[in-house]
């Protein structure tokens, strides 16, 4: 007799009423062998026989806890030591000669920009005590004064 239901062709899976047809009866086949293992020597189980094996017992649980105390952060302390030195060149103002008519009279300093004290930037001006400088006064460049107001190393 030939078969009615041809197989597929090689690489493509089994119709789904083939796999039916082995599923199924595998599937009640596993039922009935546990069923069968889970008798017990007699063939069935009796709830005395159930009660005897089930008995209370005591379990000790032990749940063990540990805090973590997080370390202190390490705290770094930098000692940072600066010297710098800066030279200022200050060049004085001649003084006339003794019998000549250009004396002033009073203090005998007068300010009134024409002396040679130069400060190459604020920090120079800032060590010899001189900043802020006002146009005008001795040291006083347009390089000291950098928003154009008037005063030098004012910031």
């Amino acid at each position: 007799m030939a078969n009615p239901y041809p197989a597929p062709p090689a690489g493509q899976p089994a119709p789904k009423w083939a796999r039916k047809r082995f599923v199924i009866p595998g599937v009640g086949l596993a039922f009935f062998i546990g069923l069968a293992a889970g008798l017990g020597d007699d063939g069935r189980t009796t709830t005395k026989a159930a009660a005897k094996e089930a008995r209370p017992t005591a379990t000790v649980t032990a749940t063990a806890t540990k805090t973590i105390k997080p370390k202190p952060a390490p705290t770094v302390t930098k000692t940072v030591k600066a010297t710098k030195t800066v030279k200022v060149t200050v060049t004085p103002r001649p003084q006339p000669a003794a019998g000549s008519d250009d004396t002033s009279s009073g203090s005998g300093s007068s300010d009134t920009g024409s002396s040679t004290a130069y400060y190459g930037n604020c920090t120079e001006a800032r060590a010899a005590g001189a900043a802020p400088i006002h146009r005008g006064q001795p040291g006083y460049g347009r390089h000291l004064d950098r928003d154009g107001d008037g005063v030098g190393c004012d910031t």
